[in-house]
């Protein structure tokens, strides 16, 4: 099988499996039904990934990965900090409302320490993400004088609280628009400041 073949047949195996997780959820979906989705036979599946957990955690680095490579590429294209935070938080929703069923909540199904060392590496990049931020921000007078890394969790953490609502109560979710006036609320500088 030549590499082109081999990148195509994995590419199918996680859209199949993102197909698969979202309705059977973790527990209940399995490597056949994931082969069957991708049109592979069991084998096949097992050459790319030696059991459901692996496929999962590829399925799930993959995602986050893309999640943080759309966010950095979005601030790049973003000189002033405003923006940038209209933009990380609008990302990041966006992220969790698309991919409510098969990243989201199957989080709250696998238990905290699931492929816990890729979420803590996760977790610090967008962390820094937002600390950058608001560093550019103080450094420009943008924002007020604040402990960057300090707020950076803040921000990082109601974020994640939004994830959690999803799963359990969509009635209590906000929009990004808001989330973004709430946060600038509290690091723009103020005119007597």
């Amino acid at each position: 099988m030549n590499k082109r073949s081999a990148d195509e047949s994995r590419k199918r195996i996680l859209e199949a499996a993102l197909t698969v997780f979202a309705e059977y959820g973790y527990a209940r979906a399995s490597m056949r039904t994931i082969a069957r989705q991708a049109g592979t036979s069991v084998g096949g599946l097992y050459l790319y990934f030696k059991n459901k957990e692996e496929l999962y955690l590829t399925f799930l680095q993959e995602g986050l990965n893309d999640l943080n490579g759309r966010t950095q590429d979005a601030l790049r294209a973003l000189d002033e900090p405003v923006g940038a935070i209209n933009a990380f938080i609008a990302i990041s929703i966006d992220f969790a409302r698309t991919h409510k069923e098969s990243i989201i909540l199957q989080g709250r199904e696998l238990g905290f320490t699931f492929g816990s060392e890729f979420k803590r590496r996760f977790s610090r990049e967008r962390r820094m993400m937002i600390e950058n931020i608001i560093k550019k921000g103080t450094a420009s007078g943008v924002f007020r004088a604040c402990d960057a890394a300090e707020a950076a969790k803040v921000v990082f953490n109601m974020l994640r609280g939004f994830v959690v609502s999803m799963a359990i109560d969509e009635e209590s979710l906000f929009t990004a628009d808001e989330c973004a006036r709430l946060v600038l609320h509290g690091l723009l500088r103020r005119s007597d400041e």
